[in-house]
């Protein structure tokens, strides 16, 4: 069986999902303390890298999503799927409503 090889350009959400690059959590307090990783808080900002093309309503029209691909959005902490495409970079795939 082939290995299927995954990145952020061939990943497409469906629906109202969108796919968001996670940004790096603080490696210091403000008052300078390193911080261990077990310690740090899963960060709740991050960068739109895919947009999916809408909800359906019931009479079968598209409801499209007012973000773009580059806008920075905040989220809950917990929602979403976590995913690793690469080995240093986090994103997170969830639905437009959790933004």
């Amino acid at each position: 069986m082939a290995a299927i090889a995954l990145s952020v350009s061939t990943v497409k959400p469906l629906g109202d999902r969108v796919f968001i690059k996670i940004s790096e959590s603080e490696e210091k307090t403000a008052g300078g303390i390193l911080l261990p990783d077990s310690a740090k808080e899963k960060p709740q900002v991050g960068e739109i890298v895919a947009v999916g093309p809408g909800r359906r309503n019931d009479d079968g029209t598209h409801q499209t999503i007012d973000i773009n691909i580059g806008d920075k959005v905040l989220f809950s902490k917990y929602a979403g799927t976590d995913t690793a495409l690469a080995p240093v970079m986090r994103y997170t795939k969830l639905k437009y409503k959790y933004l």
